[in-house]
């Protein structure tokens, strides 16, 4: 090959590769966009936030498709993350670089009330839990990092229903079973919104033994730099040692650790 033609050869392959690079973000883009929307959207939507023509975002999206990143709602005509997208942001959310930050808190404040703390998501409709410390106490509650509650019957998973903005708390609410743990657990459609509406004009949510007989819990939110809530901290505890009445009284303490954690999402 004359020196002419490696030159020319050099060149084309600069070209491929900008343009598949360039691809790459274009994709990434779509992703971004699909993430950060708070409902599913349409090509035409999507067309306009990533400014990508139609053939090329309809070609992306397929491709996103296939690979589980994306999926497309009842009818086909929206598109909203899928369950690949939301393991791959729940496991960078568990595993960043201020992660170790976050379980620093969490334990600071689990050496303060003595009680176990966690830190919990809503996801696809399901509690699940971020980070957890346990107190040092010998009959505890096995819920570790990843592990998936139903959100009614929880104070973290009431109190993300309660922040969810009106017409998507209904939405939700519609769609899950409302499935009864104890005799405290509420089941009630229209008694659960009305639970919700507290929620949101009080700031925090409780957890009267409604998962678990003899266990009680208190969460308060957390928000990220736009003021949305991303998260919920909370504090549990067998009742017999830590009533209710009592636990609420932490309140402040979980709001300042709340804060802290919100720091780590700037």
């Amino acid at each position: 090959m004359s020196e002419v033609d490696t030159l020319e050869f050099g060149e084309v392959a600069k070209k491929d590769l900008g343009s598949e690079n360039s691809s790459m973000l274009r994709g990434i883009s779509v992703l971004e966009s699909l993430a950060s929307l708070r409902e599913p959207a349409s090509l035409a939507q999507l067309m306009q936030i990533t400014k990508m023509p139609k053939a090329s975002l309809h070609r992306t999206l397929a491709i996103f498709e296939e690979a589980g990143l994306v999926v497309r709602e009842p009818g086909g005509k929206t598109y909203a993350p899928g369950e690949r997208l939301s393991r791959l942001a729940l496991e960078t959310l568990c595993h960043d670089s201020v992660s170790a930050i976050r379980h620093g808190i969490l334990r600071k404040l689990v050496a303060e009330l003595k009680e176990t703390c966690n830190l919990a998501i809503l996801r696809r409709g399901e509690l699940f839990y971020l980070d957890r410390v346990e107190a040092n106490w010998p009959l505890r509650l096995h819920l570790p990092p990843g592990t998936a509650l139903p959100p009614h019957c929880s104070a973290s998973g009431k109190l993300l229903l309660a922040y969810k903005p009106k017409n998507e708390r209904i939405k939700l609410v519609d769609t899950l079973p409302l499935e009864q743990f104890t005799h405290r657990t509420i089941v009630d459609r229209d008694v659960l919104l009305s639970e919700l509406d507290r929620i949101a004009a009080n700031g925090y949510a409780v957890d009267n033994e409604e998962y678990v007989l003899g266990v009680s819990c208190v969460a308060v939110p957390v928000k990220d730099q736009s003021g949305e809530v991303v998260a919920a901290i909370a504090i549990h505890a067998a009742t017999a040692r830590l009533p209710l009445n009592q636990a609420m009284e932490y309140i402040p303490k979980l709001l300042l650790a709340a804060e802290q954690i919100s720091a780590t999402l700037h």
